[in-house]
């Protein structure tokens, strides 16, 4: 029986995925964290993410982690991967070794393998097509010094700015002001920016109150919902962006998005409004997509089956 892997390798926890040649899955598991190898003590974290979560994925499938052997395996990582394809050699048993980025994988779990664009937008953004001849294009990522527009970090960095502007007295009036103040528990929002530049606030915890910028527009604040907005029309143009590389004018490609901003319905919309083109959630997560090139990798397109329950 041929074997194969599929990796999702973030930032928050590693989902690694074993199947056989017909697409069954035989296996799952769940690590932790693994983004930058060369960070302080990030080769042993990556280290036990790998073998965390390939190793429960074996002994799921009842398989060896010391000896098994895959025909390919695929891993996918947010922080690149340039930096642990070595050190991967020395951790897994493969005939075939991908180690690719984040957006490859979420695009191929999301479109279940065809062509077709993915836009992720979670703390960061970034959209990532392939089309029928395995060309790809991508735009946005840039990180949020430079970009990541209509990510979550980016979301709330407008959303303080308009805080700060109410503040100052040069700026419409927001109930953005006293929600971020209350749940932060800083006294001013020129209090919560000088909070914001210190280490008690890294970016994944600044992007977490995105959801708070969500909830006022629910409730009606003018500033929180074209906050919003203007996040799904940076969001539409970074995937007309990849669509426009890609695929002719007018042509039908499937879209879709992953990624905590999407969870706002106000966001969603408008986003979904903007393009001229079929919309969709994922058909799987990104470790199946990780498992779907594998397959590919080796020449096979296998339906996957036997998905596990938890999301991958």
């Amino acid at each position: 029986m041929r074997l194969f892997l599929g990796v999702d390798g973030g930032q928050t926890s590693t989902t690694a995925l074993i199947g056989e040649e017909t697409g069954r899955v035989l296996g799952a598991g769940v690590g932790g964290p693994c983004n930058h190898v060369g960070a302080a003590g990030g080769r042993e974290k990556f280290t036990r993410a790998i073998k965390e979560s390939v190793g429960e994925a074996c002994r799921r499938a009842s398989l060896d982690p010391a000896s098994v052997r895959f025909e390919a395996a695929c891993l996918g990582f947010s922080g690149g991967p340039e930096d642990k394809r070595e050190l991967l050699r020395e951790l897994l048993r493969t005939e075939r070794l991908i180690v690719t980025t984040d957006a490859l994988i979420a695009l191929s779990g999301a479109t279940a393998g065809e062509p077709g664009i993915i836009t992720i937008a979670g703390t960061g953004s970034i959209a990532y097509g392939r089309d029928a001849s395995g060309r790809t294009a991508r735009a946005g990522g840039w990180g949020y010094v430079f970009g990541d527009e209509g990510g979550a970090f980016d979301i709330v960095r407008q959303a303080l700015r308009a805080a700060l502007r109410f503040e100052e007295g040069w700026g419409p009036a927001t109930t953005l002001h006293s929600a971020l103040l209350a749940a932060t528990g800083a006294s001013s929002a020129n209090d919560l920016l000088h909070r914001f530049y210190t280490t008690e606030f890294p970016r994944p915890r600044i992007a977490s109150y995105a959801r708070l910028v969500d909830a006022e527009a629910a409730k009606g604040d003018a500033a929180a919902a074209d906050i919003l907005r203007n996040a799904a029309k940076e969001l539409a143009a970074i995937t007309m962006a990849v669509h426009t590389r890609l695929f002719r004018p007018g042509e039908r490609v499937r879209a879709a998005y992953i990624g905590g901003v999407f969870r706002s319905a106000i966001l969603l919309d408008a986003y979904r409004g903007l393009l001229e083109m079929e919309v969709a959630s994922p058909a799987y997560g990104p470790a199946a997509g990780a498992l779907i090139e594998a397959y590919r990798a080796a020449g096979l397109s296998a339906p996957l089956s036997n998905l596990p329950e938890f999301k991958t």
